[in-house]
């Protein structure tokens, strides 16, 4: 597979971790690097600013392998989340969106991106206005919903949206008429990812559900939905059925709890 990750990218500033510390991260970014740790390919498209943490930036996405041929250097400051560690899990408590405000894909980002077998983005992105014109251009899309699928953010690129992904907490008749509902307004499949209760798919026909594959030691599970979403985008594009790339995607995100940082 060859994804190209579009959109937002952050610094993640552990501030309980040894007097603070700056990880490489955002959602976008995440998916691209574990794309290539899967063995596939991927790019990111989108701006870092020219402060020491967009070099930070630049240098570790292309250290891992990810073509940053698109990624743009705006003056400004790089994008910022504040995160905690408690008990293992992340916690966000700030956020500074720096140069992504305002951003915009060029035509050139245009002919980049349908170079590509899926373009995917988070709701951050800033680019949602935008995902009616890809899907035209014929690219296979994937976005990212975070917890507020109901965002107007989220409703806006739905229907233009082939693989929808939300997190949510437990499955239930509830969740499982929201899920039908999206997919009603244009997406392929809608994933829901639950955590240690595993995922849900509904892909018009049927659900599908797989669990989690064990983790011996959870570190840190930033990134973790991010994982989720690269190994089961790649489990598609190698021909496995659905619950397959559900398990592809559930083995990737365990790798990602093992140690801290999303990367």
């Amino acid at each position: 597979m060859k994804l190209a990750a579009v959109g937002s990218n952050c610094i993640d500033y552990y501030v309980n971790l040894d007097g603070g510390r700056p990880y490489p991260g955002g959602g976008p970014v995440n998916m691209a690097v574990y794309t290539v740790r899967l063995g596939g390919e991927a790019s990111y498209t989108g701006p870092v600013g020219t402060d020491a943490y967009g070099e930070l930036m630049v240098k570790a996405a292309a250290a891992k392998g990810v073509d940053i041929s698109r990624m743009r250097k705006v003056p400004g400051r790089t994008a910022v989340t504040q995160v905690e560690l408690q008990d293992g899990e992340r916690v966000f408590c700030g956020y500074d969106e720096g140069v992504l405000d305002g951003y915009v894909l060029s035509e050139e980002d245009f002919a980049f991106l349908c170079t590509h077998d899926v373009v995917v983005c988070d709701t951050w992105g800033r680019v949602q206005k935008q995902f009616r014109e890809l899907r035209a251009r014929g690219i296979a899309t994937a976005f990212d919903c975070s917890t507020r699928p109901g965002s107007p953010v989220s409703q806006e690129v739905m229907p233009y949206t082939d693989y929808l992904f939300f997190s949510a907490k437990g499955d239930g008749e509830d969740l499982r008429q929201q899920m039908r509902a999206y997919h009603a307004r244009g997406p392929k499949m809608v994933i829901a990812m639950l955590g240690e209760e595993g995922s849900l798919c509904w892909d018009g026909e049927r659900f599908h559900q797989f669990g989690v594959v064990p983790c011996p030691q959870v570190v840190d599970t930033l990134g973790a939905g991010d994982s989720y979403i690269a190994g089961f985008l790649t489990g598609l594009w190698e021909g496995r059925t659905i619950e397959g790339a559900m398990e592809r995607g559930a083995a990737c995100a365990t790798e990602t709890l093992g140690y801290f940082g999303a990367w």
